[in-house]
């Protein structure tokens, strides 16, 4: 008969050897997805998923990972603290000449560094099962990049509960953090949900929003949000926005930012998270003048490569587009205007219009019509 590891021992094993590689929570789910799936497909069906046709892809493989990889009857989700030091949010969400960049992406890239090391543990846990044992070597890791529903396993799981803005919140720890997991065949233990949801009457992300991309309560609208408008979207803003994304050039962190539970939150010692080329306080119009080339080396090993140069130069222009009316800013637009995309002259156009009527209204937020 093959042998049969210690599945308690190996559950405790593999929390320990997920903190020592850097993870600051690991838990341990089933693959019971129903009620998520139900959600999904109502959100799909209300078109909230704008652009982003990969989130109704797949069938049902994203909500049943034992469809994505048959034999899956467990799934490891871990969490990973990303939130440099002080990196000045509100100074820099104020100061309408600086450039806001989600604090996610400030650094290297966090898909490398959490697959190697989800990879790690995954080997870990297969050089502790038996020789023989029937599902050596079955493990797999994902880190948002394939069907998987991260944030419904980590809540499973006990990494803490789904807020009001669809993030998943942690008492202890907030909000800022990322996720990964590792589908396994070895029944393993499963972990009570530690943290029920603790938001009660608490409504301040939904109502920090610029552009009001909360329907309701644990609903978001991508196509209404700033970090789909500025990330996920390939074609031109639309209009309505522009004004209400201020100087957030590369995502959002408002729902966050604002969050009560983030005050509980911790620093990331992970330098490959750190602040890089100065993107946590530079200048609107120093950002615009970047090269493609300069682009291309300065984002290097950055998630914010996948928007790509044009996509780069359309965030910039609307956020100079709403700075305060200035020569240089004018000079900047007027000088890429003829040798960019029509996409990017689009937003040049609208930009330098904005610019030329120094009355023109300010509003940082609107309202869902």
């Amino acid at each position: 008969m093959p042998s049969s590891p210690d599945l308690n021992q190996l559950a405790d094993d593999i929390k320990r050897w997920g903190r020592e590689l850097g993870f600051q929570q690991v838990g341990i789910t089933d693959i019971d997805l129903q009620q998520a799936e139900v959600k999904l497909q109502e959100w799909l069906a209300k078109g909230y998923h704008g652009s982003m046709e990969w989130l109704a892809a797949h069938g049902n493989k994203r909500s049943r990972p034992a469809e994505l990889l048959p034999g899956t009857v467990r799934v490891i989700s871990v969490r990973m603290d990303y939130l440099p030091g002080d990196t000045q949010q509100i100074k820099i969400l104020k100061d309408p000449t600086k450039a806001y960049i989600s604090r996610y992406t400030l650094g290297r890239d966090y898909h490398k560094l959490i697959r190697k090391r989800l990879s790690i543990l995954a080997q870990q846990i297969d050089d502790a099962l038996p020789a023989d044992y029937e599902f050596k070597g079955q493990n797999r890791a994902f880190v948002d990049s394939a069907p998987v529903m991260e944030r419904p396993l980590a809540e499973k799981a006990g990494l803490g509960w789904t807020g009001k803005h669809t993030l998943i919140i942690n008492s202890g720890a907030g909000s800022w953090f990322f996720l990964g997991e590792i589908f396994t065949f070895v029944p393993l233990p499963v972990d009570t949900p530690a943290q029920p949801n603790q938001c009660g009457e608490c409504t301040a992300c939904l109502k920090v929003c610029p552009t009001d991309a909360f329907p309701r309560p644990y609903e978001l609208d991508a196509r209404r949000c700033i970090s789909y408008l500025t990330i996920e979207n390939k074609g031109a803003i639309p209009e309505e926005f522009r004004e209400p994304i201020g100087n957030r050039i590369f995502g959002c962190d408002d729902c966050q930012a604002i969050c009560p539970w983030n005050k509980y939150a911790h620093f990331t010692h992970e330098t490959d998270f750190l602040p890089r080329h100065g993107l946590a306080d530079s200048d609107l119009v120093d950002l615009f003048n970047w090269t493609e080339e300069e682009f291309l080396a300065r984002t290097e090993g950055s998630a914010i490569r996948r928007v790509g140069y044009d996509g780069w130069l359309r965030n910039i222009a609307v956020g100079l587009g709403n700075a305060p009316s200035d020569e240089r800013i004018v000079a900047a637009l007027t000088a890429k205007k003829e040798s960019c995309s029509e996409l990017v002259q689009e937003h040049i156009t609208w930009a330098l219009a904005q610019q030329a009527n120094p009355q023109r209204r300010r509003t940082r937020k609107i309202k869902r019509s």
